[in-house]
């Protein structure tokens, strides 16, 4: 096992070295400098987008845009949130948070991208379902059909680590040490929810992501939100920390600036998943008139991953200063640090973040492997053989090592992100022209509202 174990740290290394970290935040400037920093533009009108059924009534669509976000978020806000950052201020130092949030803010032009080509060059399946993301596009737009099938490979195949193993072990080990249950038992309870959840479909996924997930995610927040008021003369002295320790080599592992920076983009990308390509699947099964409209709400999953929820987490390992003891180890950093304000408190609202976290990252995941494993096998019957595997393995999970399972998830995620940046590089052109598209819808929605507010007013 040791032996597989270093074998996948080897090869995570060279899939995960600086040419790969390049090219994802790269894309990620590229298309903000060519979108014109529409990250910034139109956030606000992109958050207001998340809670409007204005537009998915009619459209064609499996769920609600709402819901299509939410399957994603399920996906995305995992245990990377918790222990993934707290393992890039571990290695890193404090500045990795700042680097987190660059490549966060980089990232929503990224994942903007993979919405819009998800959307556009959606199908519909022999069920009528809607099956869309990169080996769609990849194969409809760029004309490719070989990067979409090495793709779907490595989706399928990932699901089972980023989506599946590594989350359900997280779980099983933190009721194992929180609350002392054997891990088969948190295995076989994951299973039985994962089951009843995922053999549903995606309509069944989106309803309990739907309820699920801003459940969680607020959670979550309010606790963090407590430490910060609870302890805000802490807080400017985190930020200048933050700030500080991204541009000077003190804190980070070795003494090399480099570190924060591999350390901070790497994990932030790892749970945002800005880049990967898993995102735009979900959104290429929402109701949604326009490619250019769903892409705006993909777009603030970033936002809500990565610069908030994650931020949530970085902030108060800082001010903790729980990331100066090594002795500590990078999985139970955040744990300490809770603890370190909210003392026995801290840990469990840890735990159930974890639990809360991993749980709907698996049904999300669920989802994206059997989209990539019906473009692979279209027939009727293979995605519910599918299905059945990955449910199963949740259990497997819970059991194997975690250091096997996190190895094998970083090289196959680091393989999924090539053939989907080639296909956003080279479909750049497409983005903008749908943008221009969508910008046009808006201009003539706003017209219509002044002269629908014109006409109450005369009314009255």
């Amino acid at each position: 096992m040791d032996a597989i174990t270093g074998f996948l740290d080897t090869v995570g290394g060279y899939v995960w070295g600086p040419p790969l970290l390049i090219l994802l935040v790269g894309t990620g400037i590229y298309l903000t400098v060519r979108l014109g920093f529409l990250q910034i533009r139109l956030l606000p009108y992109s958050l207001k987008q998340v809670f409007s059924r204005k537009h998915d009534k009619k459209a064609d669509g499996d769920i609600s845009q709402f819901q299509a976000l939410m399957t994603a978020m399920a996906a995305t806000v995992g245990v990377g949130n918790i222990v993934g950052v707290a393992t890039a201020v571990y290695m890193g130092g404090p500045g990795a948070v700042f680097w987190m949030w660059l490549a966060g803010f980089f990232g929503m032009a990224t994942k903007y991208g993979e919405a819009i080509l998800a959307v556009k060059y959606r199908v519909k399946d022999s069920k009528g379902e809607m099956a869309g993301g990169p080996m769609y596009y990849l194969e409809h737009g760029l004309k490719q059909k070989w990067l979409g099938v090495a793709f779907a490979i490595f989706g399928a195949l990932a699901a089972f680590g980023i989506g599946n193993g590594t989350q359900s072990k997280a779980v099983a080990d933190v009721m194992n040490s929180t609350f002392n249950v054997p891990h088969w038992v948190s295995g076989l309870a994951l299973l039985i929810f994962g089951g009843l959840v995922i053999l549903g479909g995606i309509k069944s996924i989106g309803r309990v992501t739907a309820f699920f997930v801003p459940i969680m995610a607020l959670f979550y927040f309010i606790a963090g939100a407590i430490v910060m008021v609870m302890n805000i003369h802490l807080v400017p002295e985190a930020f200048a920390t933050i700030f500080k320790f991204a541009f000077t080599g003190e804190a980070a592992a070795g003494g090399a600036i480099g570190a924060a920076i591999r350390f901070g983009v790497a994990r932030g990308l790892f749970s945002n998943e800005a880049g990967l390509g898993s995102a735009p699947i979900a959104a290429a099964a929402a109701r949604t008139d326009m490619p250019g409209r769903q892409a705006l709400i993909s777009m603030t999953q970033v936002f809500f991953d990565t610069l908030v929820i994650c931020s949530i987490t970085g902030i108060t390992i800082v001010m903790s200063g729980q990331w100066k003891d090594k002795s500590i180890e990078a999985g139970s950093l955040t744990a300490q640090a809770f603890g370190e304000f909210l003392g026995g408190a801290g840990p469990i609202i840890v735990a159930i973040g974890i639990i809360f976290f991993a749980s709907s990252t698996i049904l999300g995941w669920g989802y994206y492997g059997e989209k990539c494993f019906q473009y692979l096998f279209p027939k009727n019957g293979a995605v519910l053989g599918y299905r059945i595997a990955f449910v199963a393995f949740i259990i497997v999970g819970s059991l194997v090592p975690l250091n096997v399972v996190w190895a094998l998830a970083d090289v196959l995620n680091g393989l999924m992100a090539i053939p989907n940046l080639i296909g956003l590089l080279g479909l750049s052109g497409v983005i903008i022209l749908e943008t221009k598209r969508f910008k046009a819808k808006m201009d003539e929605e706003k017209e219509a509202e002044k002269l629908g507010k014109a006409v109450d007013t005369t009314a009255k």
